[in-house]
């Protein structure tokens, strides 16, 4: 950051709100744009310009980030109209989405036309890693833009890690992440979900997978904080889980990579939506549909005991 330009946040959502809360905090001058015009206010008050539209926040910000819920978001942000690829001043743009790689490419080669270096940096670690400012990020794109940004990328994560220098390879590790975070999830509500139809307390059952082999980011913090408790809130959509999900198996298709598990994994997912799911937490409840069993303590479990 070597201008003396404002910064631009486009995109005020579960993420983003409080992305850019942190970087007014920290004394960045930012000019936003929403769709939500009371999320644009909330800011405006705590000192935030908000601009009418994608463009004019890129006619007043020389680096734009944006944080945005599908790729058709991040094209229609990047090069509709009224996108920011026709802003007189950004010369970055730091697309924070989870969007694909085909996403980060096509939007990438658009704006490099009209002198704009596209970052494609997706960030890992939910709503309270952005809040906390403890977000992993992987950033991919030109080295010396990625240089010029990381400053702004630390106020956001902890750990930044330069993945590549072509457009999209940013978001391909992040696809990867969230598939293999998505199935460690599928795969331990399946095995619980078995152990409590058999008569074992899913409570137990994570204290010794959790000291033992069978650990994983599922284990020790998704089911016990959202599926044992019964909440079913982990603060991240089904909606937006199966979309990560399905953006990486058509990425590898695009690529001739087969993709066994992930297929079953998505079908997984597809199947908690059609069972009217909202949160990431509900694929359990097809586990538990399927076994006849609740992935609950002891006290509360409604597992059967198999009829001989």
């Amino acid at each position: 950051m070597n201008d003396n330009f404002p910064v631009g946040f486009i995109g005020l959502g579960t993420m983003g709100l409080p992305m850019a809360r942190r970087l007014l905090a920290q004394g960045i001058r930012l000019v936003v744009h929403d769709l939500d015009e009371q999320r644009c206010a909330e800011l405006a008050r705590a000192g935030a310009q908000v601009a009418a539209s994608p463009a004019e926040v890129a006619d007043q910000a020389s680096i734009v980030l944006a944080s945005l819920p599908t790729p058709w978001a991040v094209e229609q942000v990047a090069l509709s109209a009224s996108g920011l690829v026709h802003g007189k001043v950004s010369r970055i743009f730091v697309d924070l989405s989870t969007a694909g790689p085909q996403t980060a490419q096509k939007v990438a080669d658009a704006l490099a036309v009209r002198g704009i270096t596209a970052v494609d940096a997706p960030v890992s670690g939910g709503a309270a890693g952005a809040q906390h400012g403890t977000l992993t990020m992987m950033a991919s794109g030109p080295q010396e833009a990625v240089n010029e940004v990381r400053e702004l990328l630390q106020m956001l994560g902890k750990k930044i890690f330069y993945v590549g220098a072509r457009a999209g390879m940013g978001q391909m590790m992040k696809l990867i992440n969230n598939l293999l975070s998505a199935t460690a999830l599928a795969a331990s509500c399946e095995g619980l979900a078995l152990g409590a139809r058999a008569g074992l307390d899913p409570r137990v059952m994570l204290d010794v997978l959790n000291a033992s082999t069978g650990r994983n980011s599922a284990t020790e913090d998704k089911i016990p904080r959202a599926i044992l408790s019964r909440s079913f809130d982990l603060g991240f959509s089904l909606q937006l889980s199966f979309k990560d999900i399905d953006l990486c198996i058509r990425s590898a298709e695009a690529l001739g990579v087969p993709m066994w598990s992930g297929n079953h994994v998505r079908q997984f997912y597809l199947s908690a939506l059609a069972m009217g799911g909202t949160d990431m937490a509900d694929v359990a409840r097809c586990f538990e549909t399927w076994a006849g069993a609740e992935i609950a303590s002891t006290a509360s479990a409604t597992a059967a005991v198999p009829s001989a």
